[in-house]
């Protein structure tokens, strides 16, 4: 099996080199490839010796189900055995994008990709590179966020490098994630739409274009844990997360790092964009850097509005939750 170098992880892939990580894939490998939303991890969602170096690299349980990246909607739908017209709109709408839909699946897909569920969840990436990527593998990318189970979710190469170096086979170089946060879950099942995941496209958004098909859109986030980021804990760094309201409500300690929507006001930390999207951005990568030299709490000043403040809410009370004894 061919690695793809370093050297090559620091710069964007010639068409040469993605060639290359393209027969990383076919021999079995993992190999790490950017989206608008998070950094992947890549293998063949046919190849069940392949996924399940996936869970084993990340230390991700077993049965907790992965996406499948595609490279249209055309190749999508032969990996479900049934798609709603519902869904076919929400493609034709927001793909390629950060919208996932689960839907009935066909055989196509690994078991281990599934989860050994009867459904399969489905996304086109909005990123030129992997894109190219898939057209090129000529399948689909079983493709968590490539970070260790339950941490923060990378956006640069380098935080999959941080989390993942020696565990996976390439990484490819695609610049920072211009949305920062995961894909929206919708769900499609007896003839009902439901939310499971906020994320890059709002609930409002995709209302929308349900209105057109008599479709409400369900909150199904309180209950079983049974697509990706559904855990009530997730996306944490080392350090305790801690979300406020205003910076006025702060009470720094010894240790304390700040990460602000808006200025800081003096205080210690990172200063993010006031509006959700902005925040949503740079989230993630602010969450890593504080956790490098906080030796005390993480305090992160909630955005007031914008479209991805429910997506910013429900990563920031993942991030912030803890297990009461």
């Amino acid at each position: 099996m061919k690695n793809i170098s370093r050297e090559q992880m620091t710069r964007q892939l010639s068409a040469d080199e993605l060639a290359e990580a393209v027969e990383v894939l076919a021999q079995g490998g993992l190999v790490a490839f950017p989206t608008e939303t998070v950094y992947g991890l890549g293998a063949d969602a046919e190849n069940s010796e392949a996924v399940k170096k996936i869970y084993a690299a990340k230390g991700r349980p077993i049965g907790h189900p992965l996406i499948v990246h595609i490279a249209n909607a055309d190749v999508a739908w032969s990996w479900a055995s049934e798609v709603p017209d519902a869904a076919r709109a929400l493609a034709a709408a927001f793909w390629p994008g950060p919208l996932t839909m689960i839907l009935p699946r066909s055989d196509r897909a690994a078991v281990e990709t599934v989860g050994g569920r009867d459904s399969i969840g489905l996304r086109v990436p909005d990123h030129q590179v992997t894109l190219d990527l898939l057209a090129r593998f000529d399948g689909g990318l079983a493709g968590p966020s490539a970070n260790r189970f339950g941490h923060v979710s990378p956006t640069t190469a380098a935080h999959v490098l941080a989390d993942l170096d020696g565990r996976i086979d390439a990484v490819i170089e695609g610049g920072p994630s211009r949305v920062g946060l995961e894909s929206t879950i919708v769900e499609f099942s007896s003839g009902e739409a439901t939310l499971l995941r906020p994320g890059g496209i709002s609930a409002a958004e995709v209302q929308g274009v349900l209105d057109d098909f008599g479709l409400v859109l369900n909150d199904g986030r309180g209950g079983e844990s049974r697509a990706a980021g559904m855990l009530a804990s997730h996306y944490s760094p080392n350090a305790r997360v801690v979300v406020v309201a205003e910076l006025a409500d702060i009470t720094m300690q010894a240790g304390d790092v700040v990460i602000s929507a808006g200025p800081l006001d003096g205080l210690e930390g990172h200063e993010l964009p006031a509006d959700a999207e902005g925040f949503a951005e740079g989230l993630y990568a602010a969450l890593r850097t504080a956790d490098l030299t906080c030796t005390g709490r993480i305090l992160v000043v909630m955005p007031g509005s914008g479209r991805l403040l429910d997506a910013v809410r429900d990563r920031l009370a993942k991030a912030a939750f803890e297990e009461q004894s």
